[in-house]
């Protein structure tokens, strides 16, 4: 069998491939805090702004960073070099997280494209994504969760965890039974802080 492989090799002239030289595996995945992300909205400012996008849109595109940031980092993507110093390891990344969500904002076709019009929302056929009232009622309850502490807020997150609130918990060497309250704790909370702001 070896000398009809070696045969047939030959008389193709072993087209394959060269082997692919062998990547080192990559880094562990880290996983700052959200308050470490939320620490360098300063930089997400910086990036915005020198990026054009307009001071009308820079809410809700920093809000599409911050949320895209702490998912990728929930699923594992955020892999610095162990060598690097942690925070500036986490200014590149966020920096790049940032640059690639502006870049598919300011070149998207509602952003380049403006047609000027009394009644614009009447040319359309089908509504167009959630309505003015429902933006302002997210920013509104995205500032009230901002007001939360820090355990707080992290105890809501934890619920958008693709783990269950139990693998949460035992995680960080807490009782289920503690994590459970604790969330019915912010839960409250936060619902206290909506209603104020209604």
């Amino acid at each position: 069998m070896i000398a009809i492989a070696r045969h047939f090799a030959a008389s193709r002239g072993d087209r394959r491939h060269p082997e692919q030289p062998h990547l080192p595996p990559p880094h562990p995945a880290a996983h700052p805090s959200i308050h470490a992300i939320l620490a360098e909205r300063s930089l997400l400012l910086a990036v915005l702004i020198s990026s054009g996008v307009p001071a009308r849109d820079r809410p809700d595109v920093e809000q599409q960073v911050l949320l895209g940031a702490w998912r990728s980092v929930e699923r594992g993507m955020y892999r610095p070099d162990p060598s690097d110093e942690p925070r500036r390891a986490l200014r590149a990344w966020i920096h790049g997280v940032a640059w690639r969500k502006v870049s598919h904002h300011v070149n998207s076709a509602y952003v380049r494209h403006v047609v000027l019009h009394a009644q614009p929302l009447g040319l359309l056929r089908e509504p167009a994504g959630p309505s003015l009232e429902a933006q302002i009622e997210a920013r509104a309850d995205l500032q009230a969760l901002a007001q939360l502490t820090p355990w707080q807020r992290e105890m809501l997150l934890a619920v958008d965890r693709p783990k269950s609130l139990v693998a949460f918990a035992k995680a960080r060497g807490m009782n289920p039974y503690t994590a459970a309250s604790r969330l019915r704790i912010a839960r409250e909370a936060l619902a206290l802080k909506l209603r104020r702001r209604r």
